[in-house]
């Protein structure tokens, strides 16, 4: 578990303590899937976290089995996508869920776990947290709309699509993807394919979650989803922003100040800092 740690049996305090750390770590440091699931479990304390992360070792077990006994074809980049496909969507039968894309369940790491569907970005922490667990080079990319992963070996690099059951995608294929989501004119550009890091992925996955509720008028679940999002990225400017924005709207107008006070310190320069700070002084206004 994370950091010698047994977080299966954390309370809700307890986590938040946990990814509040993870927060302070550098990006390479986080461990995605576990840090996903505490996640999900400071969301739902009803949630069965032993169950999760013990799925999550079982997967790592399988997939290592599966490599012993195909060393010499585990050093190709498609033989190890190729694997991971049939442990993960072969022999646990996770696949991406078309028919209810957005119920929040499919951002949910444990639910996903339990339903085996989800998101791209969802099922792509599953794979990557499989693959990497035997020492592999995989990372998620910057893709638009779509996550997909990018594995290594000694032959070169593929670029896997989990939501589609592994599929290996051929540059064709990511630019017919990218016009999918992004409309005719979108045209491939070398930041689609750039590495993010785990912190990113998992802002990524919680991002879906809270844009959900934003549409639905969930504004305290979304504030809550921030405040999540906050423990493993305190220092996102636009996330502090954000949260003082939807604080302000549901009048919880001191939150709100403090939100954009700490937005204010992170601002990158003088016209951004100095925008916040005309939106604090709205709200002290309001204070007063």
């Amino acid at each position: 578990m994370t950091g010698g740690t047994d977080v299966t049996t954390m309370d809700p305090d307890s986590l938040a303590k946990r990814l509040e750390a993870t927060g302070a770590l550098p990006d390479e440091q986080i461990e995605l899937a576990p840090t996903a699931l505490m996640l999900a479990g400071l969301a739902n304390p009803a949630h069965d976290l032993p169950r999760a992360f013990a799925q999550l070792e079982r997967l790592a077990r399988d997939v290592a089995t599966g490599a012993s006994g195909a060393a010499a074809a585990s050093d190709s980049a498609v033989s190890r996508a190729q694997l991971l496909a049939e442990v993960l969507v072969g022999a646990h039968g996770y696949r991406g869920d078309r028919d209810t894309y957005d119920d929040l369940a499919n951002a949910d790491l444990v639910r996903v776990i339990e339903r085996k569907r989800g998101l791209p970005v969802a099922l792509a922490i599953l794979w990557l947290h499989a693959g990497r667990a035997q020492g592999w080079a995989m990372e998620g990319l910057n893709f638009p709309g779509h996550f997909v992963v990018r594995i290594a070996a000694s032959d070169g690099q593929a670029i896997i699509d989990p939501f589609a059951g592994g599929r290996v995608l051929a540059s064709a294929d990511l630019r017919k993807l990218l016009k999918r989501v992004g409309g005719e004119d979108a045209e491939l550009a070398p930041s689609h394919t750039a590495a993010v890091g785990n912190r990113a992925i998992l802002l990524r996955l919680q991002n879906n979650i809270k844009q959900r509720q934003l549409q639905a008028g969930d504004h305290d679940g979304a504030r809550a989803v921030l405040a999540r999002m906050l423990l493993v990225a305190p220092g996102e400017i636009g996330l502090w922003h954000e949260a003082g924005m939807i604080d302000a709207e549901r009048g919880n107008l001191r939150a709100a100040a403090a939100a954009l006070a700490r937005a204010a310190e992170l601002a990158p320069d003088t016209s951004t800092r100095h925008r916040i700070e005309e939106q604090m002084r709205k709200i002290a206004a309001r204070l007063n």
